[in-house]
């Protein structure tokens, strides 16, 4: 259920906004939406897990934070990086 490594620093590299980017808002939603597509995948699977389904709420919170903070602060990135994850619609 944890993402790897490897795949974070991928995620980071491709939603960076400059060179030495690791957690800005854009690169936060898209480890969010990783990990939140994973754990969505593992309790298809075992229903029953409520600890997980909890964090799993958490992290959606987050998530709306963050986009919410982004829109805020700019529209059209916010259209482009919901776009990108194929998120909201």
């Amino acid at each position: 259920m944890t993402l790897l490594q490897e795949r974070k620093q991928e995620i980071i590299s491709d939603y960076q906004v400059h060179e030495t980017d690791t957690g800005s808002s854009d690169v936060q939603v898209a480890i969010l939406t990783e990990r939140i597509t994973r754990l969505s995948a593992h309790l298809k699977g075992n229903k029953k897990d409520h600890a997980s389904r909890r964090g799993l709420l958490k992290m959606i919170g987050q998530r709306k934070r963050l986009l919410a903070y982004i829109m805020k602060q700019d529209q059209e990135r916010y259209r482009a990086l919901i776009t990108r994850l194929g998120i909201r619609g």
